[in-house]
Parts: structure tokens; sequence; C-alpha cells
């Protein structure tokens, strides 16, 4: 049992030290979260898995907050909290398998191949949005946070030596991972769910909810890949990222003027507070 000053000491898996905590608590990861789910469909098993064994269509708000959620609390919880985080998203996935429609080819959800893919889309999206959104980071402090990544890798069942832990090291996975990635039917339909998703209409009619959405998910579709935007349909020229960089920078700008209270979540609130430090 966890006594009260080893709860107060326990920085979790990172701690105020890492580059995560200033990754994750940026306000960037609003775009970034966008940008990995889009990114994330391309590859034809995951996107398949996500669509059949996962309520994304009956309730898209409830899954997204879940996956911030299930982020903020391994990055900014205890340590037994991120371990029972990872436990209960290893038990989700035990035993779902099933058959991509398009190539008929079979899956199961813990495959590591899909467990790995999904870890460097949301890390490399997540990195690399807040850098091009404006938060300043080395090229080592950029390789120290892929380095620490390989530890929540761990949580979902991953050997930590399988992950990409350098910048050059996600950019060869990715380059490897590239001839096997489409935008298929369910990719499709899973875009526009994030460009367009389901609102109430006294919302979507009543507030500026529905042109708020629409431009920060059209920011994240611009930061994606060249190659990732093409494989959608979308353009890949340059003109495009520099667009996505410009809408980045607006939005994190505008963010951080929030007082801080307001801009962190509870998790990051509670971590800060718990190690008697002051919000960044």
């Amino acid at each position: 049992m966890t006594t009260a000053a080893e709860f107060a000491s326990d920085a979790g898996l990172y701690g105020p030290d890492s580059v995560t905590w200033r990754v994750h608590g940026d306000p960037s990861m609003a775009l970034a979260g966008l940008r990995a789910l889009l990114l994330q469909a391309l590859h034809p098993l995951a996107m398949a898995g996500v669509a059949q064994h996962s309520d994304f269509r009956q309730d898209p708000w409830g899954r997204l907050f879940r996956t911030a959620e299930y982020v903020s609390v391994t990055t900014y919880g205890t340590t037994r909290d991120a371990e029972r985080a990872g436990a209960k998203v290893r038990g989700i996935h035990r035993g779902l398998r099933g058959t991509e429609p398009e190539s008929g080819r079979e899956y199961r959800v813990n495959d590591p191949e899909l467990l790995r893919w999904v870890h460097c889309v949301e890390a490399e999206s997540f990195l690399t949005t807040a850098v091009r959104c404006g938060l300043r980071l080395t090229r080592e402090e950029q390789d120290r946070y892929y380095a620490e990544q390989t530890v929540g890798a761990a949580l979902v069942g991953l050997a930590s030596e399988d992950v990409p832990d350098s910048v050059d090291a996600m950019a060869d996975y990715y380059a490897q991972l590239r001839p096997q990635l489409t935008a298929t039917a369910e990719a499709r339909r899973a875009a526009l769910f994030v460009l367009w998703p389901p609102m109430p209409a006294k919302v979507s009619l009543g507030t500026p909810a529905r042109p708020a959405w629409v431009a920060l998910a059209s920011a994240a579709a611009a930061m994606l890949p060249r190659w990732a935007r093409r494989l959608y349909g979308l353009p890949g020229i340059p003109t495009t990222d520099l667009a996505g960089t410009a809408a980045g920078l607006a939005f994190r700008r505008g963010a951080l003027l929030v007082p801080r209270p307001l801009r962190h979540g509870p998790q990051v609130r509670g971590a800060y507070a718990r190690l008697g430090l002051p919000l960044p």
C-alpha cells in the first residue's frame, strides 16, 4: 500500500524534468491528437481494429476524451496510476481479432506491429506538432523525448527496445511502414468523423463550435506529412505545410494567453500540486 509520503514524492513515469512533461503539457496537444488520429487511420489493419472493436462512431467524443485521459494519466499520474491504465488497455485488447475487409487480412489488436504503429504515430505527432507550433526543443531534447516514450510503450505490452528512441529512428520507422499504408474506405470515414464530427443541432447552429472545430481539424490535417495528405487526396504541397504551421503558431499563442489553472487539465494540476511545484 502506498503511503502518503510515497504518493507525494511519486513523479510518475517521467517527472517534471522530462521533455515528456513539457510536450504533453503544451497547448499544441489539441492539434497533435487530431493529427495522430488521421495518421493512425492510414494503417489498414489498425483502422480495421478501431472500426470493428471500438465505439468511435456511436461515441466519437467519448473515445477522444478517453484517449486524452489515458495520455494524461500515464504522463502525470503516479507510477501506480500509469501501470493500472496500461493494464486496463492490455485487458481490453486481449483476444480481440478480426479481418480487414478490403484485403481480407486477419489481425490481432494486440499484435506488436499494430501496437508499435499506434505508439509511434502518437509520439511523433505529439512532438512534431509541438515543435511546429513553437515549443522550442533542441535536437538532443527531441531525441530524449523519444527515448522517454519507450517507457510508455511498455505499458501497452511493447518491448522498450523495439520502438524508435530518436528522431532518426522514428524517420527510419516511417520509411519502412509507408508501403503498407493506404486510405481505405474505413480510413476515409474516420477522417470525415475527425474533420466534421456529429454535433447536436443547438451546438452546431447556435454556437461557434462547428467553425472552431473545422479550423482546428483542418490545421491538424495540414500538419500531416505530405505523403499522408496525398493518400487522403489532400494537397501535398509545401504551401500547405506553411499554412498548417502558421495556424499552429497562432493557435498556441492564443492558448498561452489563457490563465495557467484553466489551461492545464486536472492531471497536470494534480501532478504539480502533488510534488509541491508551481504550474509552468
